[in-house]
């Protein structure tokens, strides 16, 4: 019997449906960021995911594991590509993640959010360009 009171996918699920996520279709999604407008698209995964399966060229990597931090101006992680007033298309590998984000970023004062349905998964089976993303060495 498990202790969980609510399933991950429920979560994600929940964040959609709501309406605090704009859910964007791969086919919409890719229109977006084709167009090269303003959009800022947001991976979400972690780093060896990236590094393992590439990502959608042009994108920014936030971990989830660290996107409030990176958000918020009043934290010693702060990234300065998070402004409350621009355009963020979040995205992980199949849409769980992203939604729960793009949630996050919106009840911290981003207005202009919106996720990937399918994420990354459906990038690549749609066949759209992606990119390589360098393995960086640590020490």
């Amino acid at each position: 019997m498990s202790d969980v009171r609510k399933h991950a996918w429920d979560m994600a699920a929940e964040a959609e449906a709501g309406g605090d996520v704009e859910v964007l279709g791969i086919e919409k999604a890719h229109e977006e960021w084709r167009g090269g407008g303003p959009a800022i698209f947001l991976d979400v995964r972690d780093v060896r995911e990236r590094w393992l399966e590439g990502a959608i060229p042009g994108d920014t990597h936030a971990p989830r594991g660290m996107l409030e931090f990176w958000a918020d101006p009043e934290t010693e992680y702060y990234r300065d590509y998070f402004q409350t007033d621009r355009r963020y298309v979040c995205y992980c590998n199949e849409g769980g993640r992203s939604a729960l984000a793009a949630r996050t970023l919106r009840e911290m004062g981003f207005e202009d959010v919106a996720h990937i349905e399918g994420g990354f998964s459906a990038w690549q089976e749609s066949k759209y360009e992606t990119a390589e993303v360098e393995q960086k060495e640590y020490s």
